[in-house]
């Protein structure tokens, strides 16, 4: 007669899953050994240690790994949106790491790994604007930020410490649990436990996502832009040379 496994064990298994581990990764991520093989298989009972690993790493509710509650996911940070993992250069100032569009499917998966963002590209800029504060480049996917923002260009975010320092009708790059979205933020009226994001593209309608489900937030302050388009109506390069002769015609006036 085949064993019924524990509700636990069928959970655990499934968020390994989810998070794209092996079985002797997963282990030693949660410290519980050299494979998880055992817990998968009912054979042994999940530590108070790896359920406050879960809670700590991913913040699993351990209550709905036990299924005394339908919440999955717990807020451990009480409004903390500040960015998990920091890279520094040699001589200890930050790194900008750049998140290109495939890497950001994985970001929230991969949002404590070190080594992974030790594995993206990175670089310095030496100015002001980008000193005193930690900076992250995610590219743009889609058109939903028509057209201030095109798809393929890069954005630059300034970390944000705490949801309550978010600013409304500023645009923003908002790590959630499963996806990397850029936005322009509202505060809902009358529930601060929600936060709305709407496009700048009008086709797209805003969404309203849990503060909770918020794991970091980056405030847009610069973007790169490549190919810049040249003007395509030939009438404003006419306008353009009339008013260079009509300034010529005034300079020369002045002499």
């Amino acid at each position: 007669m085949e064993r019924t496994l524990p509700l636990e064990a069928k959970r655990f298994k499934q968020l390994r899953e989810e998070f794209g581990y092996t079985q002797q990764a997963f282990a030693e991520l949660l410290d519980a050994g050299s494979t998880t093989a055992d817990i998968e298989r009912g054979k042994t009972k999940i530590s108070g240690k790896i359920v406050a690993a879960l809670m700590g790493q991913f913040q699993i509710n351990p209550l709905w790994l036990f299924g005394e509650s339908g919440e999955k996911h717990i807020n451990t940070r009480s409004g903390d949106v500040s960015p998990l993992v920091v890279t520094l250069d040699s001589s200890g100032n930050d790194n900008i790491v750049l998140v290109n569009q495939k890497a950001a499917a994985g970001y929230p998966n991969n949002i404590q790994d070190v080594g992974w963002y030790q594995s993206l590209p990175s670089f310095n800029i030496p100015l002001p604007e980008y000193r005193n504060a930690s900076y992250r480049g995610f590219q743009v996917e889609g058109d939903s930020m028509m057209p201030n923002i095109r798809p393929n260009e890069w954005v630059l975010g300034r970390a944000v410490p705490n949801i309550t320092e978010a600013t409304d009708s500023k645009i923003y790059i908002v790590v959630l649990k499963d996806s990397v979205l850029v936005k322009k933020l509202q505060k809902v009226p009358n529930n601060p436990q929600s936060i709305r994001l709407i496009s700048l593209n009008s086709q797209y309608l805003p969404i309203d996502v849990k503060v909770r489900d918020i794991l970091e937030l980056w405030l847009v302050n610069s973007k790169l832009s490549f190919g810049v388009d040249e003007p395509s109506d030939s009438n404003l390069l006419r306008q353009l040379q009339e008013s260079m002769e009509e300034l010529k015609g005034q300079i020369r006036g002045l002499k």
